[in-house]
């Protein structure tokens, strides 16, 4: 049942997931004969392992729902019957019961046991640049497991090729473990891994790439020392770009771009969905689709400054019907392919999904050395005054506000801010001053253990201290 359901998720909200993936042997029928066996075979492994990426970063996912909708940034529009599973990461209402949230983390776990397999293997092999694909797979274990960590705290460690089954039959592992798994995985990626400009293929990840990855690890752990250290690594390596080149599909993998997933357009492809699935519901004008998720709040539209570029580039406020009437609702147009005809094609789009670019690096080295110098970089790109200058918004009056102020406009709707959030411990005030009006205890920032986990060996896993 587990398996099923988690591939009708796959198979209901595409985003582009590709057949090398849909096609891999199911987990739970993992065995000997399946590992590989050659520098082919872990390099043919690999396009699976980044193929999971379009599943666990698609606008359906886990970072989009717990990135954006649990934010003051977005909400969803129920308008066309949007089932409460989607309803509840917006008003923070979840239950142990909720579909998407077993979904994710079973996708989770079919994705580590991929690269646990390429590992395993590997490790087993002797060839060249034998390192440096593990260090590729271990990059992306890093930035799965970082991403559990931070949702559900203490999760299940596995970093061998053991099944879905066995894995649900293990405790939860601390936190701190889980943690101290990730900073040895990414300092082997970033030890072994080519830079940038000599990686695999244009999207493998890179010594910038791990490296960057590792500074927000220990920028979440706390260690802002390690993560100025780390992050420095990256520093200058990469250039901020005009803010409407990171959208342009003619522009993508640009000089800021340092991890984005690659999508090809055309429904035979792995195709990008962001901007069907940001779009407002059976709109029929913007898009033939039109998802409704994450349409954009007032909170956010309201954080721009006046004479910000980053708005417009990144928000569209309404649209005429074919009647002349205006339908008043804010969405990201970020992914948006005007070129396109208003049919489906449109939908499968080839845009890129940015995970890591230098924005990110520059506004994560102010938090962890309280130098606005960096954050300004970012503002002056797009003609803002600097922190500290004539002109700089008054209600932003220390580095940390000014810094938290920064990302959401820099980042909106990238899946950045509810974690952001929570990594600076803003996410309980922020959300009650919000329209959202929540009130939030520290226990309700995590999700809960998906009750399938749970029951399938009780006593094994237990649940988080809200949902019991």
């Amino acid at each position: 049942m587990k398996k099923i359901i988690s591939m009708l998720f796959c198979s209901l909200f595409v985003i582009g997931c590709s057949s090398d993936f849909l096609d891999k042997t199911p987990v739970s029928n993992a065995n000997e004969e399946n590992f590989y066996k050659s520098q082919k075979d872990i390099e043919t492994a690999l396009w699976s392992a980044y193929n999971s990426l379009y599943l666990l970063n698609g606008p359906e996912s886990l970072p989009s729902f717990y990135g954006e909708l649990m934010s003051d940034n977005a909400y969803s529009d129920n308008a066309a019957g949007r089932i409460q599973d989607y309803e509840s990461f917006e008003l923070h209402t979840m239950t142990i019961d909720n579909e998407l949230v077993f979904n994710f983390w079973n996708n989770y776990y079919k994705s580590i046991y991929i690269v646990n397999n390429i590992i395993t293997s590997a490790e087993k092999l002797d060839f060249a640049n034998r390192d440096a694909l593990i260090g590729e797979a271990k990059f992306l274990r890093s930035l799965y497991y970082f991403d559990m960590v931070r949702a559900w705290g203490d999760v299940p460690l596995v970093t061998t090729p053991i099944s879905i089954d066995q894995a649900y039959a293990q405790a939860r592992t601390p936190k701190d473990q889980i943690y101290d798994q990730i900073i040895k995985d990414l300092d082997f990626a970033a030890a072994k891994l080519p830079v940038k400009t000599s990686q695999r293929f244009v999207g493998a990840a890179s010594q910038e790439a791990a490296n960057t990855l590792l500074g927000k690890v220990y920028l979440t752990t706390g260690n802002k020392a390690k993560a100025a250290e780390t992050l420095l690594k990256v520093y200058g390596k990469f250039s901020l770009v005009p803010y409407a080149d990171l959208w342009d599909l003619t522009k993508k993998n640009g000089a800021s771009s340092i991890f984005e997933i690659q999508y090809k357009g055309g429904v035979a492809n792995p195709y990008s969905s962001y901007w069907a699935m940001f779009t407002p519901v059976d709109n029929r004008v913007i898009t033939a689709w039109g998802g409704g998720f994450n349409q954009i709040t007032n909170d956010l539209w309201n954080a721009y400054e006046t004479n910000d570029p980053r708005r417009d580039i990144s928000i569209q406020n309404g649209y005429k019907t074919p009647n002349g009437s205006t339908v008043n609702v804010k969405f990201s147009i970020k992914w948006k392919d005007a070129k396109a005809p208003v049919n489906g094609l449109r939908e499968a789009s080839d845009n890129n999904f940015i995970i890591l670019r230098y924005a990110d690096v520059l506004l994560m080295l102010t938090e962890a050395t309280a130098d606005p110098k960096y954050m300004n970089e970012v503002r002056t790109r797009v003609g803002l005054p600097a922190y500290g200058t004539a002109g700089y918004p008054t209600k932003y009056n220390t580095v940390a506000l000014a810094l938290e102020h920064e990302a959401q406009v820099e980042f909106a709707c990238e899946f950045h801010r509810w974690f952001d959030l929570i990594r600076t411990g803003r996410a309980i005030p922020v959300i009650k001053g919000s329209s959202k009006n929540i009130t939030l205890t520290e226990a309700k920032l995590l999700l809960p253990i998906p009750f399938l986990v749970i029951n399938q060996n009780p006593g094994v896993i237990t649940q988080n201290e809200a949902y019991k």
